[in-house]
């Protein structure tokens, strides 16, 4: 087994190679308006890095969000390139599932992102590898008697400490946990998400609506 994990549906950009005991290596950046730039680079470092050819990967595993349209759709753009040209499957992996196994907290806990427009995407985790709600975007005041009491992993966590006042590691979604949790799951025969964009709101660009036609009929 040899997984080639990428995710930027949150300002980090990160790419890692683990071959199905141990991650091999990993780079990342936190850059929210250069996901198109960096992220081939990074697996060009990880590759390089772990001595490979990107040939010998056997599967791709990407992280589907919930984030922002226009950085999420790089890392499942790039990773469906990767997986058509290798003939590989592509394992699609939450975002949030990624920070909360790199937390690695045994008892109930809260990931939070951030969504911006001054709200968050999160999820309840009964532990690090056990989700208890489906990813939701919300302000973080109306969610602040749901996730009272808990501590909170993640950047989101802490731009509203009001909501979040007990948070804790790691502030970014890592690729090297979402690879270890990919081979965790593949070992467990578990099911992936679908390797499509997770995106909980419509995109900021929109068509006008009642705009004036200026072309002849």
């Amino acid at each position: 087994m040899l997984l080639l994990a990428m995710d930027t549906a949150t300002p980090a950009v990160t790419a890692a190679l683990h071959d199905g005991s141990s991650v091999l290596a990993e780079s990342s950046s936190v850059d929210a308006r250069r996901h198109g730039e960096l992220l081939l680079p990074a697996v060009d470092r990880v590759l390089a890095d772990a001595g490979v050819k990107l040939d010998a990967v056997t599967g791709i595993v990407v992280g589907v969000g919930p984030g922002p349209y226009t950085g999420l759709r790089v890392g499942l753009v790039t990773a469906a390139t990767f997986a058509s040209a290798l003939g590989v499957p592509v394992h699609g992996v939450c975002t949030l599932d990624g920070l909360a196994y790199a937390a690695g907290l045994a008892t109930p806990f809260v990931v939070a992102t951030d969504a911006r427009r001054k709200e968050v995407y999160w999820a309840r985790y009964e532990n690090a590898r056990t989700r208890a709600t489906d990813a939701a975007v919300d302000r973080p005041a109306d969610i602040a008697g749901q996730v009272a009491g808990l501590p909170a992993v993640g950047a989101g966590a802490l731009l509203y400490p009001e909501t979040f006042p007990d948070t804790r590691r790691p502030e970014h979604v890592s690729a090297a946990a979402l690879a270890a949790l990919a081979a965790e799951k593949l070992r467990a025969g578990e099911e992936f998400l679908p390797p499509l964009p997770l995106y909980l709101r419509r995109p900021d660009a929109q068509v006008p609506k009642n705009y004036k036609v200026v072309t002849p009929k």
